[in-house]
């Protein structure tokens, strides 16, 4: 007997899901795929609906973009994680509007219902007003940006391997990457050891030692977020690695292959080859869209501020989780980050007090476990803060690999990434190193 199956409400779902709740996710992210999961075999029809096709593990973009690993070791295709699930539909497109008063998503022309609503689009990179800069500047929040970038750098390098110019040589060895977080660091670290490890292997005519990668953050360490020792530690790294490090400066202008940043002492300008921006994110349009339709507040990064339950005040069946919300219902009032940890919390919470409510149970509020924070900062080389437990170096780079293959949802890419970290360490070769579109 073939298997009941449903499509949106142009046909009728399935006589065992025609009565069920229906719980619609936006967003396959950390968040969406963890609420998915956790309704996944419960009394719910549920639909998930993604631009893409595929869960995103976005703290391993950087590896994408410099060439470690490819774009399927941190891409997962959504139907076959959630496929197995006969309650779960994954539909790929856009959401373009939301009637809370229908409770209704639009979405290919359709009007989709729900009886309650997860959002969790999550969030695109900003370039705080200047968005003309994203045509010279790169961001890095997307597959197809870790695309780019692994682009630009490898074309740049195959341009410089002839030309006859040491000026411009020079200039295509360059790397400009502004944003000293976490993405930052690791993206300026990866890139640095790229570029004079690879390069003196592989290439003849261009010289490593002449390669230059900036790191460009407003502040006066990197890493400000973490212990300031740790911050220290993962300075010291980067320059002794070979990183430029310049922090207080602010960027004023970036234009083709040049940005102008403004320091305490004047005005400086920087030319390189390639230029990377992970300098900040914007919440997706779908949180001013909520604003405009439910009257909801949105922060100023344009996240929703939610309830202590994640919903939106006079709306009890919308919920706003990961990157997209803005949660100040903590001990000291401090929003949680947006960060992967808090949206695994955020999405598997929700849906357990969505079951709770349809069963007229009891469900304890939502407790926030901080696992703490961590930054590689080069080879076998990284930053950890582990609730208060403090470790940097080969042992801090452990917990990070362990913490990051803990993490990673599909087993099949924990397996391949192990294999492909393990070949960096002991032959310092990147698997990934193919130009598939010259930009």
């Amino acid at each position: 007997m073939a298997k009941e199956r449903f499509f949106l409400e142009l046909t009728p779902p399935s006589e065992l899901l025609r009565e069920a709740p229906h719980v619609v996710i936006i967003g396959g992210g950390f968040a969406g795929l963890k609420a998915a999961h956790a309704l996944a075999g419960k009394a719910v029809r549920v639909t998930l609906i993604d631009r893409r096709n595929f869960n995103l593990f976005q703290p391993l973009l950087y590896q994408v973009a410099t060439g470690l690993v490819s774009a399927t070791d941190v891409a997962s295709p959504l139907r076959v994680m959630l496929g197995a699930a006969t309650n779960i539909q994954v539909l790929m497109g856009e959401v373009t509007d939301i009637d809370p008063t229908a409770r209704a998503v639009s979405f290919y022309n359709h009007q989709l219902r729900y009886d309650h609503l997860i959002v969790a689009a999550g969030a695109t990179s900003s370039f705080f007003g200047h968005d003309d800069w994203q045509a010279h500047a790169t961001p890095m929040k997307s597959l197809s940006d870790a695309t780019a970038i692994r682009q630009r750098v490898l074309s740049a390098l195959e341009e410089a391997e002839h030309t006859t110019d040491p000026e411009r040589r020079r200039l295509l060895q360059s790397v400009v990457v502004v944003g000293g977080g976490p993405t930052g660091c690791e993206l300026a670290a990866s890139l640095n050891d790229l570029l004079r490890h690879t390069l003196e292997r592989d290439f003849k005519q261009i010289d490593p030692h002449q390669s230059r990668v900036t790191l460009v953050d407003p502040g006066d360490r990197v890493l400000r977020a973490m212990d300031p020792q740790l911050s220290k530690a993962a300075g010291d790294h980067l320059q002794r690695s070979g990183v430029e490090l310049l922090l207080g400066g602010r960027v004023q202008s970036v234009e083709a292959g040049r940005l102008v940043v403004s320091t305490a002492g004047g005005e400086v300008t920087l030319e390189a080859g390639t230029i990377c921006w992970t300098a900040g994110v914007a919440a997706s349009p779908l949180g001013k869209l909520l604003a405009e339709r439910t009257g909801c507040s949105l922060d100023r990064g344009g996240r929703v501020v939610v309830e202590p339950d994640f919903s939106i005040p006079g709306q009890p069946e919308i919920r706003v989780v990961g990157d997209l919300c803005s949660y100040s219902h903590t001990a000291d009032g401090t929003p949680l980050p947006g960060m992967a940890g808090p949206a695994v919390q955020m999405g598997g919470w929700v849906a357990h007090d969505i079951l709770a409510r349809l069963q007229n149970q009891p469900h304890g509020s939502f407790t926030f476990v901080d696992l703490g924070s961590m930054a590689v900062v080069g080879p076998l080389f990284a930053v950890a803060n582990l609730r208060g437990l403090k470790v940097s170096g080969a042992l801090g780079w452990l917990l990070w690999s362990l913490a990051h293959l803990a993490f990673m949802p599909d087993p099949e890419n924990r397996v391949t990434l192990l294999i492909k970290w393990l070949w960096m360490i002991v032959g310092r070769q990147r698997s990934a190193l193919l130009i598939q579109d010259t930009p």
